[in-house]
């Protein structure tokens, strides 16, 4: 079989506006673990009534205590709801991505922290806006067959969620398409997943975390290995994760994903190390248990990691975290924004080198990734924060852009090599 493998660019948003604390908040919901530093944001328990309906409310049944993200008033300190304003619904970047016959246009979130593929569709509400995204009909797309009984449920930690119904169609993903593969058309939108300008997301994790019911559908890389869409000493996806900051390298800030072949360019000449990954929660998961700050070797026994490209920041336990920002010269932890904050003024030699274990050899973050967005009054949010009481690190686009990151799904491990990125520049735009 002829393969048709090229690079799937991501794209960048430009309405996209960096904020610190709005994407500490969305990853406090995607992975709904309580934070362990002090800030206006918490996991509370709330109330929810399991019963049958009746005159209005809930009858029979059993209470239960359901832990949800809230943020305290801050003029009384009371508890409430998150508005949808207050975490990051936007994508940095996101991949075009054809669907149905003849093919219709999204843009979409490549998500390694999930496995759902899933759209704005013509099934919304007609009060939904839904101006300025690509909205899958159905209706007109002859390769379309709607799956009897399935359904598909997103949920987070604040309570929000995007739900809707399961089809399958021809998707293409740079040239190469996959024939019947699960597509989830969204029929509701929390505000948390309708404000962003993306039109949905495609998710890399593996698809034991698929949110289809009653039964899990396989994700477009799984559907691609079946399919033999790429090679069979290939099944694999790569991500080269650009920035605005790398105009002036040699790579010119390219940002891309390839599937079914590692690009022999973003290798630049090296061999890729290797690590097993754990797949059973469903993430690209492996042994990180050490990590370096400047020349400090920091031993963490037990400790793993996920690699998430659909997170910007990355977290680790309290301990690293305070580690590293002692070794930043005027760096400090802010309760407001729940994070720690960099003197927007540091330059690149004030700046330690912070690097992460990939199962027994560590991989840095380039400098400039240590600073994220513009926190105000002179400093920068930086781009480490806590993983509160999660049990493993998250690893996302602060981590991976230091790298050339391989997902091999056919040998369940994970693989990188250092990314050539000679020029360093920590600021960030005023207001971003």
């Amino acid at each position: 079989m002829s393969h048709n493998l090229i690079r799937v660019k991501r794209i960048h948003n430009p309405k996209y506006q960096p904020s610190g604390l709005k994407s500490y908040v969305f990853l406090l919901n995607k992975y709904n673990f309580a934070p362990t530093k002090p800030g206006p944001y918490f996991q509370g328990g709330k109330v929810q009534q399991k019963g049958k309906h009746g005159l209005g409310r809930l009858f029979g049944g059993k209470a239960q205590v359901q832990k949800v993200l809230q943020k305290r008033n801050t003029t009384d300190g009371q508890p409430g709801d998150v508005p949808a304003e207050d975490q990051q619904n936007d994508s940095q970047y996101l991949c075009t991505v054809t669907i149905g016959t003849p093919p219709q246009t999204f843009k979409l979130d490549f998500d390694t922290g999930s496995a759902d593929l899933w759209v704005w569709s013509t099934e919304l509400p007609k009060s939904t806006n839904t101006s300025g995204h690509n909205v899958f009909d159905p209706k007109k797309s002859s390769t379309f067959k709607k799956t009897v009984g399935s359904s598909w449920k997103i949920s987070y930690g604040d309570g929000s969620n995007a739900s809707g119904d399961v089809g399958t169609d021809k998707v293409d993903v740079g040239g190469l398409v996959i024939q019947k593969q699960s597509i989830e058309l969204a029929k509701t939108l929390s505000a948390q997943f309708s404000s962003g300008v993306g039109d949905g997301l495609l998710g890399l994790a593996y698809g034991s975390i698929n949110t289809v019911t009653p039964k899990p559908v396989a994700t477009p890389v799984e559907n691609m290995i079946a399919q033999t869409d790429i090679p069979k000493t290939s099944e694999l996806f790569t991500a080269y994760l650009g920035s605005y900051k790398d105009k002036n390298d040699p790579d010119h800030g390219a940002s891309f994903y390839t599937f079914g072949y590692l690009d022999e360019k973003a290798l630049n000449g090296q061999t890729p190390y290797y690590t097993p990954i754990d797949n059973s929660k469903g993430f690209w998961q492996f042994n990180s248990t050490t990590a370096s700050v400047g020349s400090k070797k920091i031993q963490r026994a037990g400790n793993t990691a996920i690699a998430d490209t659909g997170t910007t920041l990355a977290l680790v336990d309290d301990s690293l975290c305070k580690a590293i920002y002692d070794a930043i010269p005027g760096a400090k932890y802010d309760d407001q924004q729940q994070g720690y904050l960099i003197p927007s003024s540091i330059t690149v030699d004030q700046l330690p080198v912070v690097s992460f274990d990939v199962g027994g050899r560590e991989f840095a973050v380039q400098k400039e990734d240590l600073t994220f967005a513009d926190a105000g009054d002179g400093f920068t949010y930086g781009g480490i924060q806590s993983r509160g009481d999660l049990p493993f690190d998250i690893l996302g686009d602060t981590w991976l852009k230091g790298i050339y990151a391989i997902f091999d799904q056919g040998n369940k491990r994970f693989g990188a090599v250092v990314r050539d990125d000679p020029t360093q520049d920590p600021s960030v735009p005023a207001g971003q």
